[in-house]
Parts: structure tokens; sequence; C-alpha cells
């Protein structure tokens, strides 16, 4: 089974009526860095920044990340597993 890590950070803002960059004010990065997470640009994502992202929207790991099945082509979204 092939399938990406999407990052829900849309549906957690929505939730918590906050700005992007409100939550990168409050972790800690820079709009930029935010940015492309929340679009699936970014290709690394800190386990620390993690922490800091459930911190700032009070929320768990789950609740941002999820796992999609995917064509073999497809690549939208920030890690892609079964490539080489």
């Amino acid at each position: 089974m092939k399938g990406k890590i999407v990052f829900n950070i849309d549906v957690m803002l929505a939730k918590k009526k906050m700005t992007v960059t409100e939550l990168a004010e409050k972790v800690g990065i820079t709009l930029s860095n935010m940015s492309n997470l929340k679009t699936g640009k970014a290709k690394a994502l800190k386990i620390s920044t993690l922490e800091k992202l459930c911190e700032a929207l009070e929320c768990q790991p789950g609740d941002l990340l999820e796992f999609r099945e995917t064509k073999e082509n497809d690549d939208w979204a920030v890690w892609s597993f079964g490539k080489e």
C-alpha cells in the first residue's frame, strides 16, 4: 500500500479560529516554513515542532497528521512512503 502523510493544519486552524500567522508566532517558526507545512511542501518535521504545534492548537499529533493512500504518481503531500 503506497501512501503519504498529509498535514491537516487548515482543519485545526479553523476549529481554533486562528490564522496561519498567529500559529507561526506561537510555534516560533517563520510564516514561510508554516506555509510549507500547510501546503505539503515541507520535506521534514522536527518532533519538537510537532510538539509546539500540538501545544498551540491544543490537539494530539493524530489531529494534525493523516495517512492517505495514493496513486503511484501522486506527489502532493508532505512525505512519501514506498518510493526510492
